[in-house]
């Protein structure tokens, strides 16, 4: 069983979400807003919307980041990181068991670059959630089905935030 703040219920025997419902209210209702991004005075409880960053880390907060003390990256920034985080280089290969763990953040661009690229949130079963301009809202992808759409289909990789407590205990 998992403690986890607020009311969310995960998946204790995969470690993964397994639907929107799973999630706090803000998670399921936010709105993209490309004007809040990281290092913008914005409220935590997700109101005025967010970008991907945003949520990604708000949801992570959610599971334990603490936030003041994690720097408010863009996608570039995050992705040349080594303090906080770190590279994973996932086997993303269906039939082998790959090296993510839920909640390594997920880039990807419509280039081979890490500047503007778009962040998710691994849950687990090779699936992604995010909050992108084109969906308007929160939604769930698998890997593959996000490297199909044209704005996503170069995998820049995987990160890893380093603390984040992954261990936690079932309720």
């Amino acid at each position: 069983m998992l403690v986890i703040k607020e009311e969310s219920i995960i998946n204790s025997a995969t470690h993964c979400l397994t639907d929107l419902s799973e999630l706090p209210e803000r998670f399921i209702q936010v709105h993209y807003n490309p004007s809040v991004i990281p290092g913008s005075n914005y409220p935590s409880d997700l109101a005025l919307g967010a970008n991907c960053q945003v949520y990604a880390y708000e949801l992570l907060a959610h599971f334990g980041l603490p936030l003041s003390e994690f720097p408010a990256f863009r996608s570039s920034d995050l992705w040349d990181d080594q303090r906080y985080t770190q590279k994973i280089k996932p086997n993303l290969n269906h039939t082998q068991q790959n090296d993510l763990e839920w909640l390594d953040l997920m880039l990807y661009n419509h280039i081979p670059d890490a500047f503007g690229a778009h962040v998710g949130v691994y849950i687990g079963k090779q699936r992604v959630l995010h909050l992108s301009q084109a969906n308007g809202h929160p939604a769930i992808q698998t890997h593959t089905d996000l490297l199909l759409e044209d704005k996503y289909c170069y995998f820049i990789g995987a990160k890893r935030v380093l603390g984040l407590n992954r261990e936690w205990i079932v309720t």
